[in-house]
Formats: C-alpha cells, sequence, structure tokens
C-alpha cells in the first residue's frame, strides 16, 4: 500500500474505476463504526455478466496500479451476478441488479455516512429509484 494512501483514498479509486466502466447506483459507505471489521464498503451495479467482470478487472487494476494493493479475498466470479473483493480495510461488492436489489447491502447501514463522490469527478451518476430514495439521494 502507497504510505500516504488511506483506506478512504482507496475506496475511492475503487469507485472511480467503477464509474469508468460504466456502474450504476456508485455507494461508498463509511460503515467503521457499525461493523469494526471494515472501514468503507463500495456498492455498485454492473448490469450483466461482461460488465461485472469488466468492473471488477477495472477496480483491481487501478488499486493495483495506484495503490499498490491486491484484495486479500475474492468471491463470485465464477457466476459473477454479485462479485465481493475483500481489501481488508475496506470492501467492494460489484452486483448485477436482480441480487443488488434482493440483498439491499447499502439498507443494511443506512445510518451510516456517504462519501460524496462529486470529490472524485463523479458527479453524473444514475441510481435507481430504490437506492435514491433509501439513501435519501
Amino acid at each position: 500500500m502507497e504510505e500516504s494512501m488511506t483506506s478512504r483514498d482507496m475506496a475511492l479509486i475503487a469507485a472511480r474505476a467503477a464509474d469508468e466502466k460504466k456502474a450504476t447506483d456508485i455507494v461508498v459507505q463509511e460503515v467503521r463504526e457499525a461493523l469494526i471489521i471494515t472501514d468503507y464498503f463500495v456498492i455498485v451495479t454492473g448490469a450483466n455478466n461482461r460488465q461485472v467482470d469488466a468492473i471488477t478487472e477495472a477496480v483491481e487494476d487501478a488499486l493495483r496500479l495506484e495503490a499498490n494493493v491486491k484484495p486479500i479475498g475474492r468471491e463470485g466470479q465464477d457466476d459473477l451476478t454479485w462479485v465481493l473483493l475483500d481489501y481488508g480495510d475496506f470492501v467492494v461488492h460489484i452486483f448485477q441488479p436482480e441480487l443488488r436489489e434482493f440483498y439491499r447491502l447499502e439498507t443494511l447501514w443506512n445510518d451510516v455516512p456517504l462519501l460524496d463522490l462529486t470529490e472524485i469527478g463523479i458527479s453524473d451518476q444514475v441510481y435507481s429509484e430504490r437506492i435514491s430514495k433509501s439513501l435519501g439521494l
């Protein structure tokens, strides 16, 4: 990990990489007070297997190149409906719409702070009606 790079910085790198691959419903939650086991959840949606795979690859590449980190755990790459990339201090969840709707992960801790994605240039993010409503966006 780059010395001056924080878990917050790396979560935002993941969000930006997902955005560059046209992910939707990008949410970065600061969950450290609620969960203890990790600091941030990055939760994004990809439309289909191909997009989930592309987002996963882009996130891993960006974090390896910009922060010199690799995931310590990786799940879901066989069926590509929900890929989880565990980096320890932050976890990236890449869902297809059906599973994102089913698990509603972002609503489990909807009282935690959300990071402002405009600081990394994501200002035209597309949110589904349910996620907009549940997060008060």
